[in-house]
């Protein structure tokens, strides 16, 4: 165990040590702040009876869920470079936990579509996961801790599908009605939210060495800090924000419509269509760290233009996948060929946060924060596709599928480079 430095193994199953308990306490946390981002996702057959919602208000709802995070990202991701993880971690669990415990107040389309923009600001705590894995591992494992602790707190995102649907059915169950009993269930991953705040703040610092003290960063990088349009004028942040967009923006969008759309499209209960909602999350238990520990080995021997052909082969078969989920007819082949597209597209995000610390070691929270912003955007922009009148859900993954093979042929093009980026010298950090 190397108590002061970043760690050059990954051993899930060990809670020693400062850098292991950070990863532990982060990717839960991520997980539990899925609850709070998309807990309302699943129960949207019964929010959109009892609001009287029409198909463009759902899907202004499923835009405004993922699109404060772009702006929230953008923030946290500059918060985690300066101010520390662990503080930035702590304020948006507390921030974000109200209004998802207060969204039960909403009686009309206009004060809900307020409150889902608000709750959409906990996805920035994507961003301060991936920066805090990054900071706690060495550069020859970083691209896998990053995955994994990214996957397992993605599948969140997978487990609220079924885990509200349930939480609501034991609330009508004690006599409420449906309409009530989802206001009631929102107010416990909000709580939860609350929960981890207090841990993460106790039990984690900002590096292996300590914590940022006063708010800024060691003295030592100050001198070196990059500023933002500096570290955004590679041409390298910009393709993996696309490649991003293109990936975890469909997990997301996909997050928010698949409930609604095997309720529709199979006509099923809401637990039935939020457990095969699930099992698209449920691939985030492995697939996307097994992008991460595909890219290091790839990064080993082909380094980071080797990782960047991965990443582009990987979201071809991503769209591939989606073209064939929205030609499927029945519900064996709509289950088969999403967890086909699942593989390939969480396989996208692990792999793509394998690239981001290396292109500028001394601005990993900006470039974190841009590259996890164009997640959202992408997300943003397919939710247009599904409030149409004049285009079906299927039509709408026909276009996403095509767009993303033809993104992941674009960066085939991009020349991530071959050098192996140089970790800055360590310097003594005072533990605040």
């Amino acid at each position: 165990m190397q108590p002061h430095k970043p760690l050059d193994t990954l051993n899930v199953f060990s809670i020693k040590g400062i850098q292991m308990r950070t990863f532990h306490i982060t990717w839960f946390t991520f997980f539990v702040c899925f609850f709070g981002w998309f807990g309302l996702a699943p129960l949207m057959p019964v929010i959109r009876t009892d609001l009287g919602l029409t198909k463009p208000q759902v899907g202004n709802i499923i835009i405004a869920a993922v699109s404060a995070t772009i702006f929230a990202r953008l923030l946290v991701g500059k918060l985690c470079d300066t101010w520390g993880p662990r503080k930035t971690y702590t304020a948006l669990l507390v921030i974000g936990a109200l209004p998802v415990m207060l969204v039960g107040l909403a009686h009309d389309y206009t004060t809900f579509l307020l409150f889902r923009l608000a709750i959409g600001t906990i996805g920035a705590s994507f961003v301060i996961t991936q920066f805090h894995t990054s900071m706690m591992f060495a550069p020859n494992i970083k691209g896998t801790a990053n995955a994994v602790a990214g996957g397992w707190g993605n599948l969140g995102g997978g487990i609220t599908q079924l885990a509200m649907p349930l939480i609501m059915a034991a609330i009508v169950g004690f006599g409420y009605t449906k309409p009530e009993a989802w206001r009631l269930a929102m107010i416990v991953p909000g709580v939860l939210m609350l929960v981890m705040a207090v841990v993460y703040y106790r039990y984690t610092t900002d590096t292996p060495a300590g914590n940022y003290q006063s708010g800024m960063r060691r003295s030592a990088q100050a001198a070196e800090k990059v500023s933002f349009w500096t570290a955004c004028a590679d041409i390298r942040v910009w393709a993996l924000a696309l490649a991003y967009a293109c990936c975890f923006g469909l997990e997301i969008t996909f997050d928010g419509v698949a409930a609604l759309y095997f309720f529709d499209n199979f006509k099923m209960a809401e637990t039935e269509a939020g457990f095969w909602a699930m099992l698209f999350g449920g691939m985030n238990i492995f697939a996307r760290a097994l992008g991460g520990i595909v890219a290091d080995k790839v990064g080993n021997k082909y380094g980071l233009r080797g990782k960047g052909i991965l990443l582009a082969g990987l979201l071809v078969l991503e769209g591939a996948g989606v073209i064939l989920f929205a030609q499927s007819g029945n519900l064996p082949m709509a289950i088969v060929t999403m967890i086909t597209f699942a593989l390939f597209l969480k396989m996208s995000n692990g792999s793509t946060y394998a690239i981001v610390p290396f292109v500028n070691p001394k601005a990993v929270g900006t470039i974190s924060g841009v590259v996890g912003a164009g997640g959202n955007i992408g997300g943003m922009l397919m939710g247009f596709l599904f409030k149409s009148q004049s285009i079906s859900y299927n039509q709408a993954f026909l276009y996403i599928g095509c767009l993303v093979a033809v993104a992941g042929l674009a960066l085939f093009l991009v020349n991530f480079g071959k050098a192996t980026v140089v970790e800055p010298a360590e310097t003594t950090l005072q533990t605040a």
